[in-house]
Order: structure tokens, then C-alpha cells, then sequence
């Protein structure tokens, strides 16, 4: 079996910046394999008002602020920045870490955000399209010395970013639930698929990611070499949190990241201190 990793969702808001400070640096210290941001302008919730901080921004905040915790976005709004930006930032935030970066990207985006801030996101069939020429941009620039790409969203032109990244390949992971069109993107240019739920079973996603698989195989993809990542909300005691890994592991999933209710430290170690039976699930 593969090995699992577990991660923390450190969703950014409603946090003074020293409280912040005080998450991340306990995540590094209490033995989690990583540590998430997401990539929204207003906060999350029923109540979307109040305090968020930039995603890539405090990604590199946290990457000087830690030193053993692989860091990431869960996920990268695609419509947000073009990927010409995208990857010079990654490749950034990757040499302030060290090396500890995962790029998470998805093709969605958030309604009332992007009302707004005026931006028109598009169909979801477009909004597919992009994500798919994005990851292939991310890849050329992250590993070619010029870049050169025409698609039907973007255009390089003997486009140039250096340095690299530390990390070669650099790790991507790829957003979709879409089976017709989303999944394929992700079998053709994913390191690891990422998804989520609201619920603390696998559900549907057992089905979705037979989907995948096949999708894998139409690409001439070995499905075992994409590994899958789900993030699911923290259970409110130990033993319902250990079935929840469980029944996650179970259904195919070796990496599982949690997703807390606010900032709470004393929920946060007593978590840290399920790890290693979270890890015999392996």
C-alpha cells in the first residue's frame, strides 16, 4: 500500500496575523505531513464578511515561518492568475521552502468573488479547457528553457522563467469531479487528484474515482501512478475521526487532510496526537 500522509486545512481567515503565526508553527512542530491555504477573496461561510488573507501571499509567509511541513494550496483558483504568473510564483514559494511546495489548482472559482471583483468566469466546459492548458503551461515553464504554447485560452512566446523550481517535477494536484471532461484533465495532467466532501464517508467518490481510472487508462495512464487526496471535515471526537480515515483509506484515498471548524490549538494537538494511529491505517 501506498503511504499515507496527513494534512491540516489552515483556511485563512478570521485570524490576526500573530494567531496565524501561531497555527502554522504548531502544525511544523506536531507532526503533520502538510499544511493548506485556500485561494478565496471573502471569507467562507454563511457570514462572508470579516478578515482573509491572500492565498499565495501568506503561502510564502508560512514557507520562511516553517521547516518541515510540505505546504500548498487547496486548490488555486485558475481564473485568478494566468499561468505564466502562476508558475513563476510557485517556483518562488518553492525555493523559500525548500523544496516543501504541492500546487494545488482547480478550475472553479468563487460566485460571489468573482461578482465582485468583475471578473466572468466562464462556462464550465471553458473553465475546463483553461485548467487543462494552465497545467500544461505550468509544466513547460517549470521545466523548459523557453516556453512556447498556443492554445485556445493562452499564448507563450519564447516565455522564459527562471529559476526552476527546487523540486523537479514540481508536484501538481488537480481539482475535478467532472466526469466527462474534468476527471480526463486530471488522468492526463495530474500528479494526484484532489477532491472534497462535506460528509465524513467516501460516498460517491468511490464511484468518481473508478471514473478516473478509466479516464487513466483512455490516456494510457496506469491509474496506480496518480495517487488521490481527499480533505473531509475533522470529526468532533478521536474515534469518529480514526473511522473516517478509515473509510477514506479503504476506498483508495493515501492522502487525507483534515478540515477544522476555526483555529482551535487544543483540537489541532489532540489530533496531532492521533497520528500514529492514523498512520497503522496504512
Amino acid at each position: 500500500m501506498r503511504a499515507l500522509t496527513f494534512g491540516w486545512k489552515a483556511s485563512q481567515q478570521h485570524f490576526s496575523i500573530e494567531d496565524y503565526r501561531r497555527l502554522w508553527t504548531t502544525i511544523d512542530d506536531t507532526g503533520f505531513d502538510s499544511c493548506w491555504v485556500f485561494d478565496h477573496f471573502i471569507p467562507m461561510g454563511r457570514d462572508r464578511s470579516g478578515d482573509i488573507f491572500e492565498a499565495w501571499t501568506i503561502l510564502a509567509a508560512m514557507a520562511q515561518l516553517t521547516s518541515r511541513v510540505r505546504i500548498g494550496t487547496l486548490v488555486t483558483g485558475n481564473g485568478y492568475r494566468h499561468p505564466g504568473i502562476l508558475a513563476k510564483m510557485a517556483a518562488t514559494v518553492d525555493h523559500i521552502s525548500g523544496g516543501r511546495l504541492d500546487v494545488g489548482l482547480g478550475a472553479g472559482g468563487d460566485p460571489a468573488a468573482d461578482t465582485m471583483l468583475g471578473l466572468s468566469p466562464g462556462s464550465a466546459r471553458e473553465r475546463i479547457e483553461r485548467l487543462d492548458e494552465a497545467a500544461t503551461i505550468l509544466r513547460l515553464l517549470w521545466n523548459e528553457p523557453l516556453a512556447n504554447f498556443a492554445g485556445n485560452h493562452y499564448h507563450l512566446q519564447n516565455a522564459q522563467s527562471e529559476p526552476k523550481p527546487v523540486q523537479r517535477p514540481m508536484p501538481l494536484w488537480l481539482a475535478s469531479n467532472g466526469e466527462r471532461y474534468g476527471l480526463r484533465v486530471v488522468a492526463d495532467r495530474a500528479d494526484t487528484w484532489m477532491t472534497a466532501t462535506f460528509d465524513t464517508e467516501p460516498g460517491d467518490l468511490v464511484r468518481l474515482s473508478a471514473v478516473l481510472d478509466r479516464h487513466c487508462v483512455a490516456v494510457g495512464r496506469d491509474p496506480s501512478t496518480l495517487r488521490r487526496a481527499v480533505q473531509f471535515p475533522l470529526s468532533p471526537t478521536d474515534d469518529e475521526t480514526l473511522c473516517a480515515a478509515e473509510g477514506f483509506v479503504q476506498a483508495g484515498f493515501s492522502d487525507l487532510i483534515l478540515m477544522p471548524r476555526g483555529g482551535d490549538l487544543t483540537r489541532l494537538e489532540a489530533t496531532a496526537a492521533l497520528l500514529p494511529r492514523l498512520r497503522e491505517l496504512g
